[in-house]
């Protein structure tokens, strides 16, 4: 059971996950300012934390304990406080349960605590830019803190959250998993979409469907679910809701936009829809949305040269993602570099549409093999050529090498990058750096 909140001063806490991406640093470096005592456990060492560790600096009540688990911080402790990354039914975890050590989450913790009317979204594929949109739109009129799966703690940030201001936050299906302990879901809930994603963690299709379905669960009844009108995997949603629910038309009047892709008019209907609820109206949305620029690792285009455009889409980690980035080109013009570690989603749908559209292929990483096999399956002519590269600058060096002029390069892996890479930044910054060398004309890393 989760405590209520409360004062944390002289409390131990261990905080189960700190990791390379850094998201046990702000519930941490919250815990410490209110006086607790903080214990944090990774598997992960030192040097693979570095950057994490660099960032808990001048916090010296802080004791890391990396490289392993160590039982007694499960054991010997007030409170667990755990990364939704860990999964749930590991051993030291499952011996706190039955000693009875309470435990919660970062994003609990904040859900309990904030003062702000809260618009939570989620989905399979768009949401993070779908979260960007929300906040730039709602900044025109409301002071707005933007944060959560997106990549920001907000936790540090709660005593300048004010009630007559507005928070955004990104929802993911393991953050979401964990709210039915504290049985709290924002004011305003979108879903964008769902598509089999994280297979490996939740098991099957409706017990990830059920986690996401915890951002509108506990509602009440003058709240507000949001879904899209033309997904069918949302069908009996509304029926779900305790409170309003009301539906978003993707295929609405256009807006004008800077980013690529029929994907990203959707999740501009999407955030259009939020806007409408907080009074915004669709001249200072349309303005917002104009001016709104693609979010690092989300289809950007980060180099071109020699008649050919490179995008990254690193954070692109599920089959539907890359179809969703393949149809914001035209056919036969993207050579692919798709592959990554597995999360036991089928490729049958997304090899199809890999075969009807893409000029190439360029495949790596663990799933190399059934990605290539999916684009096999449903492959009527010679293309898309398929090639199998050992790491990402192999990758990249073929892909560059097929490329003709008015082509498209893109990294784009529908798959989580755990199996070369420390996440999918990592991927993608990598990607960048090649991409701007073969921009440029530099050929010399190619056949190494």
């Amino acid at each position: 059971m989760t405590p209520p909140p409360g004062s944390f001063a002289g409390k131990k806490v261990t905080v189960v996950g700190l990791g390379r991406f850094g998201g046990g640093i702000g519930v941490t470096q919250w815990l410490c300012s209110q006086g607790a005592e903080v214990t944090v456990s990774d598997r992960a060492g030192a040097d693979d934390l570095a950057g994490s560790v660099a960032q808990l600096e001048g916090f010296s009540s802080v004791k890391l304990h990396l490289g392993g688990h160590d039982p007694d911080d499960f054991l010997q402790t007030d409170l667990l406080v755990v990364s939704p990354a860990i999964p749930p039914d590991i051993p030291p975890l499952k011996a706190a349960a039955q000693a009875g050590i309470p435990r919660t989450t970062e994003i609990n913790l904040f859900l309990q605590r904030c003062a702000a009317p809260i618009v939570g979204i989620t989905g399979s594929v768009g949401k993070s830019t779908t979260t960007a949109m929300i906040g730039d739109i709602l900044s025109r009129g409301l002071t707005v803190h933007v944060g959560g799966n997106i990549g920001k703690s907000l936790l540090c940030d709660l005593e300048a959250i004010k009630s007559d201001h507005v928070v955004v936050l990104e929802m993911s299906s393991f953050q979401l998993e964990a709210t039915e302990a504290i049985r709290i879901s924002p004011r305003v809930a979108l879903v964008t979409n769902l598509s089999p994603n994280h297979l490996d963690r939740h098991g099957t299709m409706e017990a990830y469907a059920r986690a996401k379905q915890n951002i509108f669960r506990f509602q009440n009844e003058s709240d507000l679910l949001i879904l899209n009108s033309a997904d069918e995997a949302l069908d009996g949603w509304s029926d779900l809701a305790p409170g309003r629910v009301e539906f978003f038309d993707p295929r609405g009047e256009a807006f004008d936009l800077q980013v690529t892709g029929g994907h990203n008019q959707v999740n501009a209907q999407a955030a259009w829809a939020v806007a409408r609820e907080f009074g915004i109206d669709r001249a200072d949305a349309a303005e917002a949305l104009r001016d709104f620029k693609s979010l690092p690792h989300r289809l950007q285009l980060v180099a071109d040269g020699g008649g050919v455009k490179y995008y990254n889409d690193s954070k692109c980690t599920t089959p539907g993602g890359l179809i969703v980035a393949l149809e914001a080109f035209e056919p036969r013009t993207v050579i692919v570099i798709a592959g990554g570690s597995d999360k036991d989603v089928s490729f049958d749908e997304m090899g199809a549409a890999v075969a009807r559209r893409a000029k190439a292929l360029v495949v790596l990483g663990t799933t190399a093999g059934k990605i290539a096999a999916a684009v096999e399956k449903s492959r009527c002519d010679p293309m898309p050529l398929i090639h199998t590269a050992a790491d990402l600058q192999r990758a990249v060096a073929t892909a560059a090498e097929l490329a003709g002029e008015g082509d498209i390069v893109l990294l784009s892996p529908a798959c989580a990058s755990y199996d070369m890479f420390t996440n999918y930044q990592q991927r993608g910054d990598q990607f960048v750096q090649l991409a701007a060398r073969f921009a440029a004309g530099d050929r010399q890393w190619q056949g190494q």
